[in-house]
């Protein structure tokens, strides 16, 4: 199993989860390894795509936003502002659209979707100014996934989107070349933006889950009795990653605090304008997305 983080990522424990279960079941008839942080190894963040595709790691997990030039339908959660809560979110994701979405992956692909971690809502930090209103990003060059949708938000609240993977953007934060970054609050610090950036603002602009992937040849050719005991304990990791996400959020703010920096969280109206920039993304949805899509949430009211 293999992430992109260290082992005391929410991350990295619910992998440990899923191991343990499954040694404390099936004992010496399993082998678990783990490498927690394959960008210490050399590879990209994205590279976790490649090496489970290709079988060389069992099992990993990746942001669905580097998916979407091969699964489209991904894009409909790369929406801005389609949540207002874990609550909300996880009731999408747990129901018919991440059924979908898992659905899509596995038609293109070569992996088995096992779940969804909860990477959870982004918000912004950058090394210039506060901000509180998308007129405060205008000029600013930001890192973003390689996703169209979210360099298209961005573009629309007046900033200079760059696509790059993590590795690329953790050395652009370091020497400066890139103003902002958006990331949960946990990410910036595990990936030490805050050290960086003074200011940061609550935005909460995107939820994203990350799909748990597993090499499709293996997970099919597993006895039935360890299939589904990876599938069960998957299950069980997947709550106790949100609820260690939850708590990483929270130590996550103190800790960027701490470090000097200053957090502006929007006021409704403040939120409301970011809204508003975006709004066209939503329209275009209706055109952009089909209709299986829409019906699969219960949120056909921003599509209408």
């Amino acid at each position: 199993m293999g992430g992109y983080g260290p082992p005391t990522t929410a991350f990295s424990k619910s992998l440990k989860f899923v191991g343990d279960r499954l040694e404390s079941e099936f004992g010496d008839g399993v082998d678990v390894k783990y490498v927690w942080n394959i960008m210490d190894l050399g590879y990209r963040g994205e590279d976790i795509l490649f090496l489970v595709e290709s079988g060389i790691l069992t099992l990993g997990y990746q942001s669905s936003s580097y998916l979407t030039d091969r699964v489209p339908e991904l894009g409909f959660v790369d929406l801005p502002f389609m949540f207002e809560n874990n609550a909300q979110a996880r009731t999408a994701i747990d129901g018919p659209l991440g059924e979908l979405l898992a659905m899509k992956i596995e038609d293109r692909t070569d992996f088995r979707i096992l779940g969804f971690f909860e990477n959870g809502f982004r918000h912004l930090s950058n090394r210039l100014r506060p901000v509180r209103s998308p007129a405060d990003l205008a000029g600013m060059t930001i890192r973003v996934m390689p996703s169209d949708v979210h360099a298209r938000t961005f573009e629309m609240l007046g900033a200079t989107p760059m696509k790059m993977d993590l590795s690329e953007a953790i050395a652009g934060i370091v020497d400066g070349s890139l103003d902002a970054q958006e990331n949960p609050l946990a990410n910036t610090v595990t990936y030490g933006a805050h050290k960086f950036h003074r200011h940061h603002t609550l935005t909460g602009h995107f939820y994203v889950s990350r799909p748990i992937l597993a090499h499709r040849q293996s997970v099919d050719g597993w006895p039935e009795a360890l299939r589904n005991a990876v599938y069960r304990a998957t299950r069980e990791a997947i709550a106790y990653q949100r609820e260690l996400s939850e708590r990483e959020a929270v130590d996550a703010e103190k800790v960027i605090e701490g470090a000097g920096c200053e957090i502006v969280t929007l006021t409704p109206e403040e939120r409301q304008a970011f809204r508003t920039a975006v709004k066209p993304m939503h329209d275009d949805a209706r055109k952009e997305f089909a209709l299986e899509l829409r019906r699969s949430t219960d949120l056909q009211s921003i599509f209408e």
